[in-house]
């Protein structure tokens, strides 16, 4: 990590950008005191909302999956 002044960020933009992207994370100061953090983007994969990625495939042994189900539901 690391901390940068706002008039640093702005006059090496380009640079501080490139750190940024070769995975570091850059604190931002303004008269000392931190007022942002600037990380790597999330990949396209870690930012697909749960309800795109693939389902969890259940199985059991021995008795079909929804046998099993019915079986726990009756008890």
């Amino acid at each position: 990590m690391t901390t940068v002044t706002l008039t640093e960020l702005r006059s090496h933009a380009a640079d501080m950008f490139t750190k940024v992207e070769n995975g570091e994370t850059l604190v931002v100061l303004r008269h000392g005191r931190p007022i942002a953090e600037v990380c790597p983007a999330k990949s396209q994969a870690d930012t697909q909302p749960s309800w795109q990625k693939p389902a969890l495939r259940l199985t059991a042994k021995g008795a079909e999956l929804s046998s099993a189900i019915l079986e726990g539901r009756t008890r």
